[in-house]
């Protein structure tokens, strides 16, 4: 019943406030389009709380850097992007082009300044990282990026890409890892959702000058291992580091799925 109850919010306050985001969205500028979001968002977080009995505690908000900075996070659940675009005021995020296959969904990411790159990758996504990034780093905006590209089960990670080097090289920004234990109480898009506290923890700022595959190490290591921990610690138990490492042709798979779900 707390499940059904929580998708029947999930789907109300997604069409109801996607409908007034979209008409929001003719105005001029992005600020009425971005006041909606934000109230929807923050309705979706308390739809959490209210009918799935998942709360939400942050973590180490005393360590991000003052001004503008990279959000690099773990992604295993759908509510990662609600919750942590929760915590800000005015925030970028990196989405998949997929996402402009919902009528009027498009528009909005657009008027929001979300920087929209192509599933796929290559030039085409470093490209469209490069300019839509540039104009959020110029209005000093934080930008959030799922380093992994997609939703990973609990347990298991796919290989970082280097979109998010990308950006901190260009804009010689400061990269804030962000763990989650999220997906434990909503895993990816499932229909399931189990009552509990889940933790985002905002883990020590890495600084500018890395190389990349020095900055792509560190990455993914701080915000494995403290994502593993965080999950040994809502299930009571050791850390145990066995995260499996998604082969090629099983990422490609699931990259195909997310991006026709």
């Amino acid at each position: 019943m707390r499940n059904l109850a929580f998708n029947i919010a999930y789907w109300f306050l997604s069409i109801g406030y996607g409908l007034t985001a979209a008409f929001a969205a003719l105005a001029p500028g992005r600020n009425a389009a971005a006041w909606v979001i934000r109230r929807y968002v923050k309705r979706m977080v308390q739809a959490m709380r209210v009918f799935a009995g998942i709360r939400i505690e942050v973590r180490g908000r005393q360590r991000l850097p003052v001004g503008a900075f990279i959000i690099a996070s773990k992604h295993q659940s759908w509510g990662d992007g609600f919750a942590t675009y929760d915590q800000f005021d005015d925030l970028a995020f990196v989405t998949g082009d997929h996402l402009e296959k919902f009528p009027l969904l498009g528009t909005v990411l657009n008027k929001l300044g979300a920087i929209v790159v192509n599933n796929c990758g290559g030039r085409e996504a470093r490209d469209s990282l490069r300019q839509s990034g540039a104009t959020a780093h110029a209005e000093g905006r934080k930008i959030l990026i799922y380093p992994e590209g997609n939703l990973a089960k609990v347990g298991e990670k796919f290989r970082y890409r280097s979109g998010v080097w990308h950006l901190y090289r260009d804009f010689d920004m400061p990269v804030v890892p962000l763990a989650s234990n999220l997906g434990l109480f909503w895993p990816q898009e499932e229909f399931r959702k189990t009552p509990g506290t889940a933790t985002l923890e905002f883990l020590d700022p890495i600084p500018t000058g890395l190389g990349k595959d020095e900055f792509l190490a560190r990455l993914e290591t701080v915000v494995e291992n403290r994502t593993a921990e965080l999950i040994a610690e809502a299930r009571g138990g050791p850390v145990i580091q066995n995260v499996r490492v998604l082969a090629p042709d099983e990422a490609a798979r699931a990259a195909k799925v997310a991006a026709t779900a």
